[in-house]
C-alpha cells in the first residue's frame, strides 16, 4: 500500500466532507455564528511567507497565500517568514517579510520578525521590527536556533520585548518529528521553564505555536499557565480527538487563540478543531478572534 501523509490525508478527508455544508450541525452553526457576529471575523496568528526549506507548498506565493485566507473570511493574518529558520542575516529576513506583507498583504498581513538571541547584536534586530518596521510583535524559533528557555540571553529578551510592549511567539515546533528529513530535524522546545519566567514578567504578552500534538504527550503546569494574563497557545497542530475542548479545560478559553499554520498546515484542518469541540458561541468567538485582539492590543 502506498503511504499517505499527513497532507494527503486532509485533502481527502476534506474532499469527501465537501458534498455537504463544511459548517453545518449545531457546532458548525456555532463556528459559523461566530465568523458572521465577531467584531472581525477571523484572526489567524500563526501564518508564514516565504518557502519552507524541505518542499515547495500549495499556496506558497503571497497573492495566493492572501487570496485564500480571504475566502476563509481572515481579517488578520499574524505573519513570519520561514527564511528565518536556516537564514543568518536576520535583518535581511526581517525587512523583507516587512516589504512583502506591505507589498501583496492587502492589509491582511501582519508581520512578526524574528529575532536570534544566539547572534551577536540581536538586540539591534528587535529594535529593528520595533522602531523600522513597525512590527507588532517577533517570532521565536529556538530549537533551529539552538538556544532553550532557560538561556540567560531568552530571559532577556523577554525582559526587553516587554519592555517594547511586543508580543513574543515561540514556535515549539515546525514539523512532527515523525515526518522531518533527515537534514532538517529538530526537538520539541522544552516549555517547562516557561510559566515560572513569565510569572516574573507579569507585563511580558506571550503566544507558544505548535506546543504538543496532545495534551497526553507532553507534561506541563498547566494550571500555572491558566493564572498567565497576557499568554495563549495556538491550536494548530492538536490532533487528539476534542483536543481544542481538552485544551480548553486545561487552561482556559481565555489562553487559546486560532492559528491555522498556512500555508504548512491546510487552513480547514484548523477550522476542523472547532467544530468537533463543541464550542458555545461565546467560546468560538474568543478563540477565533478576542483572544488575538486583546494580546495585541495591551498597551
Amino acid at each position: 500500500m502506498k503511504p499517505v501523509n499527513r497532507r494527503h490525508f486532509m485533502k481527502g478527508s476534506l474532499v469527501a466532507a465537501a458534498s455537504a455544508p463544511f459548517l453545518q450541525g449545531t457546532a458548525g452553526a456555532t463556528v459559523q455564528t461566530a465568523l458572521t457576529t465577531g467584531p472581525h471575523r477571523i484572526i489567524d496568528t500563526h501564518v508564514y511567507l516565504s518557502r519552507w526549506p524541505g518542499r515547495r507548498l500549495p499556496g506558497d506565493e503571497p497573492k495566493a497565500l492572501v487570496a485564500s485566507l480571504r475566502q476563509q473570511q481572515v481579517a488578520q493574518g499574524w505573519t513570519g517568514s520561514f527564511d528565518a529558520l536556516l537564514h543568518k542575516d536576520v535583518g535581511a529576513v526581517n525587512y523583507r517579510l516587512a516589504e512583502e506583507c506591505a507589498r501583496h498583504g492587502e492589509g491582511l498581513l501582519l508581520p512578526f520578525g524574528t529575532v536570534n538571541p544566539t547572534l551577536p547584536d540581536w538586540e539591534e534586530d528587535l529594535r529593528r521590527c520595533h522602531e523600522e518596521f513597525h512590527m507588532p510583535g517577533i517570532r521565536l524559533h529556538p530549537n533551529y536556533h539552538h538556544y532553550d528557555l532557560e538561556d540567560p540571553e531568552f530571559s532577556r529578551l523577554l525582559r526587553l520585548a516587554q519592555e517594547r510592549k511586543l508580543l513574543v511567539q515561540i514556535v515549539a515546533w515546525m514539523e512532527d518529528e515523525r515526518v522531518q528529513i533527515q537534514g532538517l530535524q529538530t526537538p520539541l522546545v522544552n516549555l517547562h521553564p516557561l510559566a515560572a519566567l513569565l510569572e516574573g514578567l507579569p507585563e511580558a504578552r506571550v503566544m507558544v505555536l505548535n506546543g504538543f500534538i496532545s495534551l497526553g504527550s507532553v507534561r506541563l503546569p498547566w494550571q500555572r499557565f491558566r493564572k498567565l494574563k497576557n499568554f495563549a497557545f495556538d491550536l494548530a497542530m492538536l490532533e487528539q480527538l476534542m483536543g481544542l475542548r481538552v485544551l480548553i479545560d486545561a487552561v482556559g478559553v481565555d489562553h487559546v487563540a486560532f492559528g491555522s499554520y498556512s500555508p504548512m498546515f491546510y487552513f480547514e484542518s484548523a477550522l476542523l478543531k472547532l467544530r468537533e469541540s463543541d464550542l458555545s458561541p461565546a467560546e468560538s468567538a474568543v478563540v477565533l478572534n478576542g483572544n488575538a485582539q486583546r494580546l495585541l492590543s495591551r498597551s
